[in-house]
């Protein structure tokens, strides 16, 4: 087993919960714009796009004009972008039960 992946438990342990519901002071601005961004990639058009881009490479791979390795590439970026949330939620959920 690789060393860092038997550290990350107990770094995520270590890790205090109250400072994840903190912003430090100045960062008004930056957290603005991070949250802008994320309405942005995960709004209705980055959803309408994502599905749009999806049917396309499905189609190209199944017609046999798109490798399959980068059309599966693609396919499990959308998903891991858009079901981000519920990761971290099912990461924070792990760490809080243990």
């Amino acid at each position: 087993m690789h060393r860092l992946t038997r550290l990350l438990p107990v770094a995520l342990l270590a890790m205090p919960t109250a400072a994840f519901a903190q912003d430090p002071a100045g960062s008004g601005p930056i957290v603005a714009a991070l949250s802008w961004l994320q309405g942005t990639l995960l709004g209705n058009v980055a959803t309408a796009v994502a599905v749009m881009a999806v049917a396309a490479i499905g189609f190209m791979m199944l017609t046999g004009r798109l490798n399959w390795r980068f059309g599966a590439t693609v396919i499990i970026g959308v998903f891991i972008l858009f079901g981000s949330a519920s990761i971290v939620a099912g990461i924070q959920g792990a760490a809080a039960a243990s």
